[in-house]
């Protein structure tokens, strides 16, 4: 097989989620909070991915300035992620209609149909999370459009299952919307190995932290370039009747102050002083802090370094158009060699 014939049959494999994101390349852009801005969104779809605005805690008219903004600077189709527990929810799916927004992700919990049907109703396509396989098939009949899987391995906010595990049980057996497979993935060989066991793509966050083109600060960055997969853990939930979502990042003194904001948000929960709702965007809060302090302020010691296990195969600062020509070209060639 000659490189051109494996390029063709690579294009086959991501062919459906090529044509449902509108793009040359089926790799989705992780929506990092305070990383997935603008200029990281409009250099992934301007490279032929498909960028997403994580939208985070933005106010609805935060968001529609970012989106007006990414369109200044790209032409080629992006989308908008949402945390579903945001409390202006609606307003935020207007805004992406508004601005003719052709794909949304609802993400950070599961969605309700009406916020589902909402978003289509405003003309994008919807793409879902789908942490397990009854959750998968309950996404579908509520009307998503497409789902993302994601395991264990995945920088920030994670569920308790691998991606491997997640993608053998979910691929087989959702086949009437597109399905994306997230979570660990560093290199084109991972991504062809998802794509034959039936995968439209993939999502990617990690590898694009280091994109020339991300805001991040150099600090952050470093971080990243200097750790490696073992470096990147989950924190501990402290008490199983508390939901408090795992997050996964670097370890660093930000993750012993969370451990002591989640021991005092936990006990004022027990004493009845925030319900169980007010206690879970107390921790979300703590995070979009921490974060920010790390992305924006170059705070590694204090801040927080969410990073996936992929970590390790962040080596250097490049520009996001080489980074995705890296993985396609590392795709293209493992699927040479098989038939070679």
């Amino acid at each position: 097989m000659t490189t051109d014939d494996a390029r063709t049959r690579l294009d086959r494999l991501w062919q459906r989620g090529r044509e449902f994101l509108g793009c040359d390349a089926a790799i989705l852009g992780g929506a990092m909070s305070w990383v997935s801005e603008r200029h990281l969104v409009a250099a992934i779809s301007n490279a032929g991915g498909f960028g997403v605005i994580a939208c985070g805690s933005m106010s609805p008219d935060l968001l529609d300035a970012e989106i007006k903004g990414t369109q200044a600077l790209t032409d080629r189709p992006f989308g908008v992620n949402l945390i579903t527990m945001h409390p202006e929810l609606d307003a935020l799916i207007d805004v992406c209609a508004a601005n003719r927004v052709g794909h949304v992700v609802l993400a950070g919990g599961l969605p309700s149909a009406k916020s589902i049907k909402r978003a289509k109703d405003g003309g994008a396509k919807v793409i879902c999370f789908a942490p397990a396989l009854v959750l998968a098939k309950k996404l579908v009949r509520s009307g998503a459009d497409a789902l993302v899987i994601e395991g264990m391995e995945a920088g920030g906010h994670i569920g308790p299952v691998s991606t491997s595990v997640l993608a053998q049980e979910i691929l087989p057996v959702v086949k009437d919307v597109p399905v994306f497979v997230a979570g660990g993935i560093g290199r084109g060989e991972a991504i062809v190995s998802y794509l034959e066991m039936g995968a439209a793509g993939v999502q990617i966050g990690t590898r694009f932290v280091c994109a020339t083109e991300c805001v991040a600060h150099e600090k952050f960055k470093q971080a990243f370039i200097k750790a490696s997969a073992r470096d990147a853990v989950p924190t501990v939930q402290l008490d199983p009747r508390f939901p408090v979502i795992p997050v996964r990042a670097l370890v660093n003194k930000g993750t012993e102050r969370f451990m002591d904001t989640q021991r005092q948000v936990i006990e004022r929960f027990r004493a009845g002083e925030l319900d169980q709702k007010a206690a879970q965007l107390e921790i979300e809060h703590f995070w979009a802090g921490a974060l920010k302090r790390a992305v924006m302020d170059g705070d590694v010691e204090n801040g927080s370094l969410m990073a996936g296990q992929s970590v390790g195969m962040v080596t250097r600062e490049q520009p996001t158009a080489e980074i995705i020509a890296e993985l396609v070209e590392q795709a293209t060639e493992a699927l040479r060699a098989k038939v070679a």
